[in-house]
C-alpha cells in the first residue's frame, strides 16, 4: 500500500532544530518558506491559509497532531490575519521536533489538490516498480478525487489494477461519504484527523455509521489510531483495548497502525497485543444477527451473484461446514461471500486469466489474490493456470484437491468435515456441499 501525502498543510523546518512553544505566547504562520522556523515564526507550504481562516479558528500543529496528552503537538488559536500571515496564540506548551509537521485547520476547506505533483511522481516511480496493490488516497473529500486518481493509475500499465482506498480525514470527506464509497474500492477512517475535525462526542457515531455503510456495500473498511499509548508503553489503556474490540464488533476489516509501529518503542508487542484483542472479539461476533441484517439490507430481488453468495453462506452455516471454497478469477465472488461474514474461513481460489498486449502473454491473478488479503475472513490462494476455472469437472477436481490439501495443511479442514464449494460451470453458478472421507 502506498500512502499519498495529499492536501496536507505542513510546517517546513529546514534546519530540523527542535522548536519550543510556550502557552499564551504568539507565533506567526507565514507562507514565506525562505524564513527559518523558530518559536516566533513557522513557515508553511500553503499560501492560501490567511484567506481560509478568521480570528477564533483552531489550528493544530505536530507530527501526529493533537490528542490532548502529548507535548509534541500544539494547539493554536487564530488571533488575527495580517496580509498573508496568520498570527496565532499558543494554547499549550510543547516542543516540535523533526523536519516536517502536519498542520490541520479544524473544519476549514483547504484548496490543495488531493493528488499532488509529488504524489504522482512517487506513484509513477516507486509505485510502478513495486506494483502497489493499494493506493491510500489521503484527504479524499469528493468522489471526483477518486475518479481522478483512478484515471492517473490507468495510464501506468499494471497499476490499472491497483485498488484505491479513500482516506476520510475531515468533515468534508464525511459529508460526501456515500458518493466516495461508491467510487472507491475501500475506505480508511483516519481517526487522528477526524478526531480533530469532529467534536469528541460525535466520533463514535461517524465510525459506526461509516463501518455499517462499508459492510453493506461489501467494501473493506480500515481503522487507524487505535493504541496511541503503546507508542511509549508496553500495555494499551483499558479504553484502547475496548476500542480495538469494538472496531472488530462494529465490522472493520483491518486495523492500520501508525505512530505505534513507525516511531514507537514496542512495535512488535503492539502488533501482537492488537492481534490478540481482535481474535478474542471475533469469537463473540454475532454472525447470525449480522447475516440477517445484511440480507435484509440487500433486499429483493437480489442480483444473481448476491443470491449465490448469501446461499453459500447460509448452506455452510446450516451444515456446519469447516470452510467455504470459492473459485474466482476477479476475486469479486469471494468478496461477496465474505461480505456476509460467515463464521468459517472463505478460501478464495483465484484462477489466473491469460491476457496479451499483442507483444507478450501474461497471467493476471496475483494482484487479485493479494488484494483479497485485506478482506476480513478471506484467505486467497493462486491456482495453477493450466487448470482453467470453467472447463470440465476433471480439471476443477484437481484444483479442488489442491485447495483441500491447502486447507488440511493449515489445520482448517479435518477428516469427515463438510465443505461448501462455490464455482461457475459454464454460465451457471453452482453451490455444492461435499463431505470428506479422510
Amino acid at each position: 500500500m502506498l500512502d499519498t501525502v495529499g492536501a496536507e498543510m505542513q510546517v517546513v523546518n529546514k534546519n530540523e532544530t527542535s522548536i519550543s512553544l510556550q502557552a499564551d505566547s504568539q507565533v506567526i504562520l507565514t507562507p514565506d518558506q525562505g524564513q527559518e522556523a523558530s518559536s516566533e515564526i513557522l513557515p508553511i507550504n500553503f499560501d492560501g491559509l490567511a484567506k481560509s481562516v478568521k480570528a477564533g479558528d483552531t489550528i493544530f500543529v505536530g507530527q501526529y497532531l493533537f490528542t490532548g496528552s502529548e507535548t509534541t503537538s500544539v494547539w493554536l488559536e487564530v488571533a488575527e490575519v495580517a496580509g498573508q500571515d496568520v498570527v496565532c496564540t499558543v494554547k499549550n506548551s510543547a516542543t516540535l521536533a523533526g523536519a516536517l509537521f502536519t498542520l490541520h485547520a479544524s473544519q476549514i476547506h483547504i484548496d490543495l489538490p488531493t493528488l499532488t505533483e509529488k504524489d504522482k511522481e512517487v506513484i509513477s516511480t516507486w509505485g510502478v516498480k513495486n506494483k502497489i496493490d493499494f493506493l491510500s488516497l489521503s484527504y479524499t473529500r469528493h468522489a471526483e478525487d477518486v475518479r481522478q486518481a483512478r484515471e492517473f493509475l490507468s495510464t501506468l500499465g499494471d497499476l490499472s489494477q491497483t485498488q484505491i482506498f479513500a482516506k476520510i480525514e475531515n468533515v468534508e470527506g464525511l459529508t460526501h461519504f456515500d458518493e466516495i464509497l461508491q467510487e472507491a474500492d475501500g475506505i480508511i477512517l483516519s481517526r487522528g484527523n477526524l478526531g480533530i475535525d469532529l467534536p469528541p462526542e460525535k466520533v463514535f457515531f461517524f465510525q459506526k455509521s461509516a463501518l455499517y455503510k462499508c459492510n453493506m456495500a461489501g467494501k473493506p473498511a480500515v481503522l487507524t489510531r487505535v493504541v496511541d499509548s503503546m507508542t511509549d508503553n508496553l500495555r494499551p489503556t483499558r479504553a484502547e483495548a475496548t476500542d480495538v474490540a469494538n472496531a472488530v464488533l462494529d465490522g472493520s476489516d483491518a486495523i492500520l497502525l501508525g505512530a505505534e509501529t513507525l516511531r514507537g518503542l514496542y512495535p512488535v508487542e503492539t502488533i501482537s497485543t492488537v492481534g490478540k484483542i481482535c481474535s478474542e472479539a471475533e469469537k463473540v461476533f454475532n454472525q447470525d444477527l449480522y447475516f440477517k441484517k445484511t440480507v435484509k439490507f440487500v433486499g429483493e430481488p437480489m442480483t444473481h451473484l448476491e443470491s449465490i453468495a448469501s446461499s453459500a453462506v447460509r448452506a455452510a452455516i446450516k451444515v456446519k461446514a469447516s470452510v467455504i471454497i470459492c473459485f474466482t478469477s476477479s476475486g469479486r465472488a469471494a468478496r461477496l461471500i465474505a461480505k456476509y461474514r460467515p463464521t468459517m474461513p472463505v478460501l478464495s481460489v483465484v484462477i489466473p486469466r491469460l491476457k496479451t498486449n499483442q507483444l507478450k502473454w501474461s497471467f493476471s491473478g496475483a494482484f487479485e489474490a493479494r488484494q483479497s488479503l485485506i478482506v476480513r475472513g478471506l484467505f486467497p490462494m493462486l491456482a495453477d493456470p493450466r487448470h482453467p476455472a470453467e472447463s470440465t469437472s476433471a480439471s476443477n477436481e484437481s484444483i479442488l484437491k489442491v485447495a483441500l490439501d491447502h486447507g488440511k495443511a493449515s489445520g482448517v479442514i479435518k477428516p469427515h468435515d463438510r465443505v461448501v464449494i462455490c464455482q461457475k460451470v459454464g454460465d451457471a453458478s453452482v453451490v455444492k456441499i461435499i463431505e470428506l472421507e479422510d
